[in-house]
């Protein structure tokens, strides 16, 4: 066949993109029950880009900073809302709009390459940061917006890749409820640091933290049943796309 080569080498792309997904995810999971309270150095302070010591007059929790944040915040709720629209669609077995089903792996592309470049204004490749200073550095909660985004680009790709039919072993759909399950681990070690309204962001990112948890367990059970029995399994589909909805909500709303 003519097409085989092609088919092959996205097969095996895709293959390695899973084992980097995999691995990124791991490390967000380790990296969010590690300590995130390193202290800086006082040249670090001096700057005032360290979001774990920064006094209240630098960037965290300025007028700038707070409303950098919450576009941020935002605009990711907006793209959380179409993938929960989507999955609602999916869930309800809806039979008009087929093509809605590209807006989950469209939505999380976006918000992984908007936020690879925008999650930290301080951070590369915008900020003062250097590459090795934002990856490696002493700043847990810069290191888990990029991993997010970075996890955010490998799963889209994965879930474009199944919508469009090029893989469809049952190993692929793991990806992106794993996503929703260690992503929602990260926020209960999520912290803004000095922040003067940490107390405020901590109990959201609890409540957000659960609901992604939840939703990604539903997202396993339903693909858990429906390889197992060859059957839909709308109940948690449909919690699912709910809980997703919610998580979009709240980060529509999100104020600091």
């Amino acid at each position: 066949m003519v097409h085989r080569p092609l088919a092959s080498w996205a097969l095996q792309g895709v293959r390695a993109s899973l084992s980097i997904v995999l691995a990124g995810l791991c490390m967000m999971l380790l990296i969010s029950t590690a300590p995130l309270y390193a202290q800086p150095g006082e040249g670090e302070l001096s700057h005032g880009h360290d979001h774990h010591g920064a006094s209240i007059g630098g960037w965290e929790g300025s007028t700038q900073g707070v409303a950098y944040s919450e576009f941020n915040h935002h605009f990711t709720g907006m793209l959380v809302l179409i993938i929960g629209l989507s999955e609602l669609r999916h869930a309800l077995a809806t039979p008009f709009w087929a093509w809605t089903r590209f807006f989950l792996p469209g939505a999380l592309l976006t918000a992984g390459f908007y936020l690879f470049i925008w999650s930290d204004h301080e951070a590369w490749p915008i900020g003062s940061l250097s590459f090795m200073q934002t990856f490696f550095g002493s700043d847990s909660e810069i290191f888990q917006h990029k991993s997010y985004a970075l996890s955010s680009l490998m799963v889209g790709a994965i879930e474009l890749f199944r919508r469009f039919g090029a893989i469809s072993h049952a190993a692929w759909v793991t990806p992106l409820p794993l996503f929703a399950v260690i992503g929602g681990l990260m926020l209960f070690g999520h912290s803004h640091g000095l922040h003067p309204s940490a107390a405020k962001i901590a109990l959201g990112h609890t409540i957000m933290g659960t609901m992604s948890v939840t939703a990604g367990s539903c997202k396993l059970l339903s693909d858990w049943f429906r390889s197992s029995t060859h059957q839909g399994s709308s109940r948690w589909e449909l919690l699912w796309a709910l809980l997703i909805l919610l998580i979009g909500v709240q980060l529509s709303l999100y104020s600091e």
